[in-house]
């Protein structure tokens, strides 16, 4: 096969490109966007493999992520989205993906003219569908229970929910790396007025997302003294904070989780002043089904090495368009 998915989470394309994780065969890796399941093994392949391809935007958030010296180790290369790497008498495309910051979708052309697509994480509103011969597909939500009916009503929820809680004093908002940035971009597109409060490392990596063009308001970091007094004393505005900190801060003040792994309600409250909304950065199921129907592939390899339903969708691909398609690696 032209691509496969290895038993250490390798996503293989074509003669030459190992994405998303270590492999000792290939001379090129590729980090799709700077998520941790996504980098797995990147010190293995600094060291031995040619070259390391990533978006620039990933790269800077990996500098602030992991310290500037951690790329320091190999030879890494930033590509723009559009732009082609020939590498032996393969092509290396990447195109944007609807994710994270810096997220690419990977397009690999071979000498007989197989396109080999490798989707990388996605939200289909806002990702290029590629055309491919085959297709290798993220799977997180791919069972048909993963369904999104609300749409894109949750940012307007998002919006309501944090401006009733700043009626009540602090908002605390706990999510994940390039997610806890998108609520600031939708929460400053739309005006609500308090102070953004976020601890150094948050800080950091939101500075590199409006470098790259977001948009988040002023941020005040949580260790200056203004910032501590506006939490000691309750006051509205509103603290963004990783998922790992939601038992360290804001314990007994208006929080808001920020979860993809919520189909039946765009809000659920789930105790007094506590809520989760359904704001991903991944496709539902009925997105990745779409990705693929556009995609026309002849076959589909589903990525079963991360969290996901791949046996599922792929099952759901071979009843649904009659096309070859299978989870990998087999487990």
């Amino acid at each position: 096969m032209k691509a496969t998915v290895t038993v250490r989470g390798a996503v293989l394309l074509g003669k030459y490109v190992a994405c998303d994780a270590f492999d000792e065969s290939m001379p090129l890796r590729v980090v799709t966007h700077a998520h941790a399941d996504h980098m797995m093994g990147l010190r293995q392949s600094m060291r031995t493999c040619e070259k390391v391809l990533m978006t620039k935007a990933t790269k800077d958030l990996i500098d602030v992520m992991r310290g500037p010296l951690f790329l320091m180790g190999g030879s890494v290369e930033t590509v723009d989205y559009g732009k082609t790497v020939q590498y032996g008498e393969e092509r290396i495309t990447f195109f944007r993906a609807d994710h994270i910051l810096g997220a690419a979708q990977v397009l690999v052309e071979d000498a007989e003219g197989t396109r080999i697509v490798y989707t990388g994480d996605f939200r289909i509103d806002g990702t290029p569908v590629l055309d491919a011969d085959v297709l290798v597909i993220e799977a997180t939500y791919g069972s048909p229970s993963c369904k999104r009916s609300f749409g894109r009503n949750v940012k307007n929820l998002l919006v309501s929910l944090v401006e009733e809680g700043l009626k009540h004093g602090t908002v605390y908002v706990f999510g994940y790396h390039g997610k806890l940035q998108e609520v600031m971009q939708i929460l400053h597109e739309a005006r609500v007025k308090a102070p953004f409060i976020v601890p150094e490392r948050v800080f950091h990596v939101s500075k590199a997302c409006e470098r790259h063009g977001m948009h988040l308001g002023r941020l005040m970091l949580s260790e200056k003294k203004e910032a501590k007094e506006l939490l000691e004393a309750n006051s509205p505005c509103i603290a963004f904070y990783h998922m790992r900190s939601k038992s360290k801060v804001g314990s007994g003040s208006f929080r808001v989780y920020v979860s993809g792994w919520e189909f039946d309600s765009p809000c659920r409250k789930i105790a007094d002043k506590e809520y989760v909304i359904a704001l991903s950065d991944h496709s539902d199921f009925d997105g990745l089904i779409e990705y693929v129907r556009r995609s026309k592939p002849k076959l589909v390899i589903t990525d079963n090495f991360r969290i996901c339903h791949a046996g599922t969708l792929a099952r759901e691909i071979r009843r649904r368009f009659g096309i070859s398609a299978l989870a990998l690696p087999k487990k």
